[in-house]
């Protein structure tokens, strides 16, 4: 019996990224009413949001080119265009960004390439930072940590996953398990900057995979995606519930390596007396050894009681 391969199971990039396109289009759309762009509100809207028609109109593009956009057809369009729909749809800065990528504007083409290791440089910077740091990529797989993040996280020691990844652990823990303490502020914003970064990999296996079994796995994350907002990288307020040491809270900086694109370091910066005074309890006891990291793409297949 033939042996099919991921690859012949997925559609082709291209009609993913269009489909992509058109879903995201929708979504802006549908979040508009004809009052917020300036039009007479309508009794009889069967569907919520502004019509096509409507968008195509401010827009200055014809209503039919509009519509085959959205439909996820083989259509080019010029930046002016997808400026004057940004526009239209009141698309902020990130969300503007994520259009043209979905576009496959030029100047923003994709990166195809994952990025999976680090060099041994940066790896020497984290064990050298008092501060709590770790290295992720844009699929938020966890490639690299100091000492301080292993004991933040000390489950790293015993990790026996299906993938080494924040996003992966965040919506699959258990509810009694779960790190976050603000988790209904976190785990959007973490979505939408997950969704931002598969712009630049639509259709890519490794990508797909991942974004399939999460849908599969969470009915939580399913709605986020659903969603389809967007964001990008910046300063964030993280609280923990730490096993030992209890509510533990941060800043955090998203620091990107520009030696290897698509890695950023993250810097966790203690946000009030108390975070301080229990890290270094935490540090004076014998640190967990650390794990070695993991190879590109790999998942692990061994299960644990979470899974």
């Amino acid at each position: 019996m033939a042996v099919q391969t991921l690859n012949e199971n997925l559609p082709a990039p291209g009609k993913v990224r269009r489909t992509e396109l058109g879903t995201f289009l929708r979504s802006r759309r549908e979040r508009l009413s004809p009052e917020d762009v300036g039009l007479p509100p309508s009794l009889r809207r069967r569907t919520p949001g502004l019509r096509r028609e409507e968008v195509a109109q401010l827009a200055g593009v014809g209503v039919t080119w509009y519509t085959w956009l959205e439909q996820g057809r083989p259509i080019n369009a010029s930046t002016q265009v997808l400026d004057s729909i940004a526009k239209t749809l009141r698309l902020d800065a990130d969300e503007h960004n994520h259009l043209y990528r979905l576009a496959d504007v030029p100047r923003l083409a994709p990166v195809t390439r994952p990025s999976c290791t680090v060099e041994p440089a940066v790896q020497q910077i984290l064990d050298e930072l008092s501060s709590i740091a770790c290295v992720i990529n844009e699929r938020f797989d966890l490639l690299a940590w100091n000492a301080t993040y292993q004991l933040l996280f000390p489950g790293l020691e015993n990790f026996r996953g299906k993938y080494r990844n924040t996003v992966w652990s965040v919506f699959t823990s258990p509810g009694c398990c779960h790190p976050y303490v603000n988790r209904a502020e976190e785990t959007p914003r973490m979505v939408a900057t997950l969704r931002a970064a598969y712009a630049h990999h639509v259709g890519e296996p490794y990508w797909e995979q991942f974004i399939n079994d999460l849908l599969d796995r969470s009915a939580e994350f399913a709605k986020l995606w659903a969603q389809h907002d967007v964001a990008g990288y910046g300063t964030r307020n993280k609280i923990f519930n730490h096993p030992l040491a209890g509510k533990l809270e941060f800043t955090t900086m998203s620091l990107g390596l520009h030696g290897t694109p698509g890695l950023r370091m993250i810097v966790y910066l203690a946000a009030n007396e108390y975070t301080v005074e229990a890290m270094r309890s935490l540090e004076s006891r014998q640190a967990p050894l650390k794990l070695a990291p993991l190879p590109c793409g790999h998942r692990f297949t061994e299960a644990v009681s979470s899974e």
